[in-house]
């Protein structure tokens, strides 16, 4: 299977550099994954195709303000991205620039409030830090960091809350579950008095979610691996809307992934954490999850790839190329689609 079949032509314009400001206001174009039939919506809408008996899932990640800007002893400027901790003040991380960083540099955040001292060199960009602070390392962080948005957004982001969903609990992202942006507290609550379950699983996005599939054959990509955890709770509320005969509804490819990784073979998930590198294309049969809430992604990206194993290729390009000619916005901080029957 190749990449560019999963390639479509998208004008700049149409990438969404700031969000909405009211969340559930955003455009929702519904695809039927057997028909391929669409209609237009917004967000709010969606109640109207969640059943009592259904179960929605969520990514409870929160995304850390991981993008450091300090200077060395010598006052030359550096980047830091946070990517994963190691330990309690060890983390690697991605500096920039990269080649000059060496084993015992240190850099200097927010005129001393943090210094970073760099322990061990991962490959070119990628080091492994040690933070030395006074206090609380979150506080600091929300304090001088700044949150690490896709390279396609350059227009600067006034709240750094927007880049969070309102349900985001546990810190380790790198990135936002999309998806989960345009949900607001009174459209949960809706979905709640409407007799339908909410369950949360945690899945910490990677940067490895931006990075482009570079094999023409897709068989040959790698895919990135990210932490999950299940609490038991949420493994029961899912597990019984599989016995009650409800659908799965997963907000997000991030969900999407997790759910997948853990089920068997019935539908059925066991509560844990771990590491998954899942990779979803065109072909795999889907073991859990029955639809899909998610953004408008990258061309011939994973995530497309992802979104077209569930409602076909030709039918997720059909959708997307109507995206385009009905002018709705795309990625991170764009407008919706649901996958359904």
């Amino acid at each position: 299977m190749d990449k560019k079949d999963f390639y479509f032509d998208l004008p700049n314009e149409y990438i969404a550099q700031t969000p909405l400001k009211d969340r559930d206001t955003a455009k929702l174009l519904v695809l039927n994954k057997k028909t391929g039939e669409i209609e237009h919506k917004i967000f709010r809408d969606i109640l109207k195709y969640i059943n009592p008996l259904d179960c929605i899932v969520i990514n409870d990640t929160k995304v850390l303000p991981a993008r450091l800007i300090g200077e060395r002893e010598t006052g030359a400027k550096v980047e830091i991205l946070l990517l994963k901790r190691i330990d309690r003040d060890f983390w690697e991380t991605l500096v920039k620039p990269g080649r000059k960083a060496k084993i015992g540099d240190r850099i200097i955040f927010g005129g001393g409030l943090l210094t970073a001292e760099i322990t061990n060199i991962v490959s070119e960009g990628n080091r492994i830090v040690r933070f030395e602070y006074d206090g609380i390392f979150e506080e600091i962080l929300d304090k001088l960091g700044q949150m690490p948005l896709p390279p396609y957004i350059t227009e600067k982001l006034e709240d750094k809350n927007m880049y969070q969903t309102v349900y985001a609990k546990n810190d380790g992202s790198a990135a936002a579950p999309t998806a989960g942006l345009h949900f607001t507290p009174e459209l949960l609550d809706a979905i709640k008095e409407k007799g339908a379950k909410i369950a949360t699983v945690t899945l910490h996005v990677g940067l490895g979610t931006f990075r482009p599939v570079k094999t023409d054959n897709i068989l040959d990509h790698k895919m990135h691996s990210e932490f999950y955890h299940i609490e038991r709770e949420q493994a029961d509320i899912i597990n019984e809307t599989r016995q009650n005969g409800g659908k799965i509804i997963s907000v997000g490819t991030t969900s999407t992934r997790t759910l997948e990784s853990v089920a068997d073979e019935n539908g059925f998930i066991k509560d844990g954490c771990g590491w998954t590198d899942i990779f979803i294309y065109p072909g795999y049969k889907f073991k859990i999850v029955d639809s899909l809430i998610t953004n408008f992604h990258l061309p011939e990206s994973t995530l497309i790839m992802l979104v077209s194993a569930l409602a076909g290729r030709e039918n997720v390009l059909n959708a997307y190329k109507t995206a385009v000619c009905e002018k709705y916005r795309f990625f991170s901080f764009g407008d919706a689609m649901f996958i359904t029957d």
